[in-house]
């Protein structure tokens, strides 16, 4: 468990230094093509994984799903990297703390999984966590704001095409095809907008899909290798080392307002994961308790 807990740390600030270089990249990029060169130069980084297995790690009888994965993982990453790049960094980065809610959302719509009052309740409270950050003006949602969310959303939907690839397919492979396939197609929306990077934004660009990569692999192990309720928690550590970073960088100030909001999020996410968590256990040791179980 040690382990798995620096794993998922490391993931954690990772991520977090990858939303940096978005934004520093972003002075002369556009989004669109961050969003390219972040798979460009992650698949570049993640090519090392087949140095062991070769090319029978992508040997797969499904494709289809991992072509699934690709897209929805491709739509989250276009308006992910949008929002960081129109929103505060701390507010955009508080907002995708929601992708656990949608996810639960996603189960019940795509999985067929029964969830009952409890983790409702706590969906609820989690999407209360966001309007305080957001802080909506007559009702309404700044349009970046909303891209945000989308792209929690689109998050949540690539979360769970990975649940069903890894239950049979190899964590390095869903790593790989991933890079694999979004690299050309993130290609499209970035042509209309090229501009050429200059030195500087190469910089930036490189470390971007080195973060991503190496972020996705720690966070694989990490969920492999200890109890994911008790890993969803140390997510919260990404929104203090961001904010401390863009205050420095950008002059960026984080409110009270956001920490509470991400408080909340983060608080109905370990009640969703550690239910789960029980009531899988409970599965696991009675064999008579079905889908039917109080959630």
């Amino acid at each position: 468990m040690p382990r798995a807990i620096a794993l998922m740390v490391a993931s954690t600030l990772t991520f977090g230094l990858m939303a940096i270089c978005i934004r520093l990249a972003a002075a002369t990029t556009h989004p669109f093509e961050i969003t390219f060169f972040r798979n460009l130069f992650g698949l570049v980084f993640a090519l090392p994984l087949l140095l062991r297995p070769g090319l029978a790690l992508l040997r797969t009888d499904r494709f289809g799903f991992y072509v699934l994965r690709s897209m929805t993982g491709l739509g989250a990453m276009l308006t992910s990297v949008w929002a960081l790049v129109h929103l505060p960094l701390t507010q955009a980065v508080a907002i995708s703390y929601s992708v656990p809610l949608f996810v639960t959302i996603a189960a019940v719509l795509v999985l067929g999984e029964v969830v009952r009052a409890r983790r409702w309740t706590a969906v609820v409270v989690g999407f209360v966590g966001v309007l305080v950050i957001l802080r909506p003006q007559a009702g309404a949602l700044p349009p970046a704001a909303l891209v945000a969310l989308l792209s929690a959303a689109l998050s949540a939907s690539s979360y769970i095409s990975v649940k069903y690839l890894t239950r049979t397919e190899p964590a390095d492979a869903v790593v790989v095809y991933m890079a694999l396939l979004m690299t050309p197609v993130s290609l499209v929306p970035a042509v209309p907008v090229w501009n050429w990077p200059d030195a500087t934004a190469w910089l930036w660009l490189v470390l971007t899909g080195l973060c991503g990569t190496v972020a996705q692999v720690c966070m694989t192990r990490a969920y492999r290798l200890g109890d994911v309720s008790a890993l969803i928690p140390l997510n919260f550590v990404q929104l203090p080392f961001v904010a401390v970073l863009a205050w420095w960088l950008f002059g960026e100030h984080i409110d009270a307002t956001t920490v509470f909001g991400a408080a909340i999020i983060v608080g109905a996410n370990i009640y969703i994961a550690r239910r789960e968590a029980r009531l899988g256990r409970r599965r696991v040791t009675d064999p008579r308790a079905g889908g039917d179980a109080a959630r």
